[in-house]
Order: C-alpha cells, then sequence, then structure tokens
C-alpha cells in the first residue's frame, strides 16, 4: 500500500525513529514535549503532535492510555528494523571481548557457540540462546568397535553430520576381539548408512545368523543405536541467563513468564524456529510474527553459525518487543562472523573501522 518505505515522509520517518529509541532506552510512552526538548527536532510540539497522531492512524504507533504519549506498534518496530536502523558502534571493550573468542581454537565447536552465547548476554543484557540444529536427517555412516576385555567393548558410531559417539556396551556372556571386529563388519554392511527408521527385521536377522552363539549381543546393540540417533536428531537448546527477562516490566505477568521459560526449557518450538529460518542472514521475529503464542509479546533474533560451509548452530536472544535492535544485530553479526573465522582460517579482525554506526 505504501511502498518500500511505507510512504513515509522524512519528516515521518525522523520522529518515529526518535519515537522507538526513546522507548527502548525508557521503556515509558514518548510525548511530543519530550521529542522537541530531547531529540533535536526542529518543529514545533503541535506539528509533532499531528505527525504522531498520522502514524497511529497509519498502524506505527499506539497510545496504550488517553492523554499518553506514543510507543512502537509491532508495525512500527518492523519498519524501524528493515528501513531506520542505524548500525551500533561497539565499545573498544567489547570488541575486545569478541575479539577472545579467536584464542580458543582448541576448543570444540559446541563450546566455543555456547561462550559466546554467554557474551552475547553479558553485552546486549538479554536473555541470550544458542542452538544445536536438529539434522534433517541422522545416518549412522560407520561403525568401529573397540574390544576392552572379555565382557565389555566400546561401539563407535560416526554420523552423516561429522558427530562421533561412543557407547560402553556390556555383556552377558564372554567376547573376543575378533568378535567385536565381526560385529563392527556387520555392522557396516547391513546398517550403516540407512535411516534408522528403514531398518528391516531381515537386516537384523542377517547379522544374528552371522554371529551363531552370540544372538544374544545382537538386540541390546540395536537397541543403543536407536536411542543414539534419536538423541542426535534432537538438537539442544541452552539458555543463558534467564532471569534478564525479569528486568523488563514487559514480562511482570509471572503466568505468562513462567509459559515463556517452560517454552525454553522444552527446547522443541525453538529447534523448529531455528530449523525452519534463513541461514546465513539474521533472523527477526518481533511480536505476533513468532509462530507461538507464548512469544506474541517478545522479540526473536537469531543467527545460524556456519563453519567450512556447515551450518553447526545459532546464537540468537529473546526479550521485548522493545529491544535495542542496533546493538544486537551488529554484536550477532560479529559474534557470528568471529566464529566462522576461528574455523574456517580467515582473519576478519574486529577493528573500529568495520565497526560503523553511532557511538556510544
Amino acid at each position: 500500500m505504501y511502498g518500500k518505505d511505507g510512504g513515509l515522509s522524512e519528516r515521518k520517518k525522523m520522529i518515529l525513529r526518535a519515537i522507538i529509541d526513546a522507548h527502548i532506552d525508557r521503556g515509558e510512552p514518548v510525548g511530543s514535549k519530550f521529542l522537541t526538548q530531547n531529540n533535536n527536532i526542529a518543529y514545533s510540539s503541535a506539528t509533532v503532535r499531528n505527525e504522531m497522531a498520522e502514524l497511529e492512524e497509519l498502524g506505527y504507533l499506539e497510545q496504550p492510555h488517553t492523554s499518553a504519549g506514543r510507543i512502537p506498534s509491532e508495525l512500527g518496530y518492523r519498519f524501524y528494523v528493515d528501513s531506520l536502523m542505524e548500525r551500533y558502534r561497539l565499545t573498544r571493550d567489547e570488541l575486545d571481548r569478541i575479539e577472545d573468542l579467536k584464542k580458543n581454537k582448541e576448543a570444540e565447536l559446541d563450546r566455543i557457540i555456547e561462550q559466546a552465547g554467554r557474551l552475547f548476554s553479558r553485552i546486549t543484557n538479554y536473555t541470550a540462546i544458542t542452538v544445536k540444529p536438529r539434522p534433517l536427517t541422522v545416518v549412522i555412516t560407520q561403525f568401529n568397535t573397540v574390544y576392552i576385555d572379555s565382557r565389555s567393548f566400546v561401539l563407535v558410531m560416526v554420523s552423516n553430520t561429522g558427530a562421533a559417539n561412543t557407547k560402553l556396551i556390556r555383556t552377558s556372556g564372554e567376547i573376543t576381539v575378533k568378535l567385536t571386529e565381526r560385529l563392527a563388519e556387520l555392522l557396516n554392511r547391513f546398517i550403516a548408512g540407512r535411516k534408522i527408521d528403514e531398518l528391516s527385521y531381515t537386516a537384523v536377522l542377517e547379522i544374528k545368523n552371522s554371529l551363531f552363539g552370540y544372538e544374544s549381543i545382537v538386540d541390546p546393540i540395536i537397541k543403543c543405536i536407536y536411542d543414539t540417533v534419536h538423541d542426535m536428531d534432537k538438537g539442544d537448546v541452552k539458555v543463558e541467563q534467564v532471569n534478564r527477562l525479569l528486568e523488563f516490566p514487559e514480562y511482570s505477568n509471572l503466568s505468562k513468564l513462567r509459559g515463556l521459560i517452560g517454552m525454553l526449557e522444552q527446547k522443541e518450538d525453538i529447534l523448529n524456529i531455528i530449523s525452519n529460518s534463513q541461514k546465513d542472514t539474521i533472523n527477526i521475529f518481533i511480536g505476533k510474527e513468532n509462530s507461538v503464542d507464548i512469544m506474541s509479546n517478545s522479540t526473536l533474533i537469531f543467527k545460524t553459525v556456519t563453519a567450512n560451509d556447515r551450518v553447526v548452530g545459532a546464537i540468537g536472544v529473546i526479550g521485548p518487543c522493545r529491544m535495542d535492535y542496533s546493538k544486537v544485530v551488529t554484536t550477532l553479526d560479529l559474534l557470528t562472523d568471529s566464529i566462522r573465522g576461528v574455523f574456517d582460517g580467515t582473519s576478519n579482525a574486529l577493528t573500529d573501522g568495520d565497526n560503523g554506526g553511532k557511538d556510544v
């Protein structure tokens, strides 16, 4: 209806940006008097009031109470994020803390992503989430066995995601090194590379027939494989500083807050959102744009993390719609770029020159 820029005049855009910046900072409705006194807006209060009224008619602002100032609507926040937001300039200390992630080259990727989540929460003061996404389909591509003693061995399972999982198997009867080697050979022949839900009874029977006298170890091993694939397929969500939600009046309704925290703990909804998101770009879901009802008064911002051209996780924050979008987006971009740089071997040094935008 209004085109890419919403059909707004430059004056309306300036006033809308000023209202949203002030509301994010103060958490209160913003009036025309505040704007003319504090935001270098060279228009009369009457002119600003008229513009605010028109922005409300267009759906960009809301008036929570009669005679009160205005607050942004979800449409207003969306227009701000898409068209008005300036890039935030991180402080030297914040840049240095992000740069420190690159010193963890010896750490596992999952641990670095978790560290990045904690740092993201500290820099932005929002509740951070880190996600190990659900793979599309987990398949065990290779089996190996490591003989321990006459009644135990380790089963090693390598999946198509590159993850390796080990399980200690204890047997009721005595086993030999040769038997464990034979077992690995059979598992690679009949199960490796196949979807676990398509595993046929005939394949299991073939393994049992080939292990004459040791058939009893096959069923526990098959169950172990099922359980391992199921665990790999679930993905995982970790939440950092959930208590930060309590700092915002938007979560003063304890019943809704408990519902939101419960959703984060159950993980399934977040995993679904991440799995269906756009890759290599910042995803921003404001209020009712979220597919989960309990998140209708929240904003979720996240970006997938790639390493060697493979999606290996995601980092994000959740908080009220009244969020410092500029700071969150800038920080998230630098964090994910730094993690990719660690594992791709690119330098991507964080300097003042590539941290454009406003000073803090």
